[in-house]
């Protein structure tokens, strides 16, 4: 991130003397933007989705893989996660709208088939856990693995009318279990049976993300009820009152954790947040829940992105200072989509902020993809500007995806 920009943005938001751009700026500005949109929707439809949907694919249970190694450009044999499936379930059908032709319906099925028998769990949880011969290794609940379930049977109700029903029928029944075995007495949903803390709030956004696609194509008011019950829980709870920042790790009665713990507050999630309560704010026209995503981000891009590697780190401590450096590519993404949905909502200099800001955070998502093998990334870019050594992660294709999506879009109102 450039000086000029940072210290011009400072005083946007610190002395509300707003971000002076020109037209001529302006314009260059969405110029670029469409170029970046252009070149990430090409190299997703024409690398990335082809690649994992061949070798992120195991060729003999048509089941996917977690990994690919970046010297061989192979599938290895891990354990495969629940929350992988349903975003690479997402991430093929949403392909498939960006113009990839490959096999994305057919592939989204096979998945979708293949998690229902195999994930899911005699109580009604899906298992956390696969090994490479199908056996579950990992029956135990966890609140971010539903949370994804739901999402993913949501992008199947919505893109394959051959699964809605069931799909609906499963996400259904997966929310009328953590109603009666999950539910907080205030709020949400606690992580285990029995009770225990920290309570998280990064499952929760992922569950708000899921009850938001599902608005969409279900008439049954749980899913927006929810939502609302999510955001009112964000705006009250998971922000601190104070500073504006969110937290990660709560105590039972929803407190911050007792604690160091309890101090952490993510860049990647503050960005994310913002692009979450934008969309929801806007669909409500609820002006406190914009006020809140603004803060959110404005936080994330102060305090969060490091000059020197134009990125945004994994997280800071309630103070605002630097509490883990390691910088991981999903966070970009998500600093990605905050600005489209915040440039979208935006006027005047304000807008013209975020507009100056898309561009950078395109740039830092592509210092991952240099240097490697069309298609794949890297995933963890330490301090020291070196990343770590390690298979390519199907995890971040959610990320990747969505962040693509969100620009395309964007990009084509332009």
């Amino acid at each position: 991130m450039s000086v000029d920009n940072r210290i011009q943005r400072q005083s946007f938001q610190h002395l509300s003397s707003g971000y002076l751009m020109t037209a001529s700026n302006r314009h260059n500005d969405i110029k670029n933007i469409k170029i970046l949109s252009s070149e990430l929707t090409i190299w997703l439809r024409d690398s990335a989705l082809p690649l994992w949907s061949t070798a992120g694919i195991d060729p003999q249970t048509k089941t996917s893989l977690d990994v690919i190694d970046l010297k061989t450009g192979a599938g290895l044999p891990v354990t495969r996660r629940a929350r992988v499936v349903s975003r690479q379930i997402y991430s093929f059908l949403e392909g498939k709208k960006l113009g990839w032709t490959g096999p994305a319906e057919e592939l989204a099925a096979e998945l979708y088939s293949w998690y229902t028998s195999t994930f899911l769990m005699a109580d009604g949880h899906y298992a956390s856990c696969v090994d490479i011969n199908n056996t579950v290794t990992d029956t135990s609940f966890d609140l971010y693995n539903q949370s994804f379930s739901l999402f993913g049977f949501a992008k199947l109700a919505a893109d394959l009318p051959a699964c809605k029903t069931s799909a609906s029928e499963h996400a259904d029944k997966l929310l009328d279990h953590l109603m009666t075995a999950y539910r907080h007495p205030e709020a949400g949903f606690q992580e285990a049976s029995p009770a225990k803390a920290p309570l998280c709030s990064n499952p929760h956004m992922h569950m708000f993300e899921a009850c938001l696609a599902w608005e969409k194509v279900s008439s049954d008011t749980a899913w927006a009820d929810l939502a609302d019950e999510i955001a009112e829980l964000a705006l009250t709870r998971f922000i601190d009152p104070v500073s504006g920042g969110l937290r990660e790790f709560f105590n039972s009665d929803w407190t911050p954790f007792d604690g160091d713990k309890g101090r952490v507050m993510e860049p990647g999630h503050q960005f994310e947040w913002a692009w979450l309560l934008t969309r929801w704010g806007q669909s409500r026209m609820d002006a406190g829940a914009l006020i809140a995503a603004r803060r959110l981000y404005d936080i994330a891009w102060t305090y969060g992105i490091d000059e020197s590697r134009g990125v945004a780190f994994m997280a800071l401590n309630d103070d605002f200072s630097v509490r883990d450096p390691m910088a991981r590519l999903w966070g970009q993404t998500e600093w990605i989509k905050a600005a489209v949905a915040l440039a979208e909502v935006s006027t005047g200099a304000e807008r013209d902020a975020y507009l100056a800001d898309i561009p950078e955070a395109v740039q830092a998502l592509k210092v991952y993809f240099a240097d490697v093998p069309a298609g794949l990334w890297r995933d963890k870019l330490s301090p020291d500007g070196t990343f770590v050594d390690e298979p390519a992660p199907a995890s971040s294709l959610y990320h990747i995806v969505c962040a693509i999506s969100e620009l395309h879009d964007f990009a084509e109102s332009l």
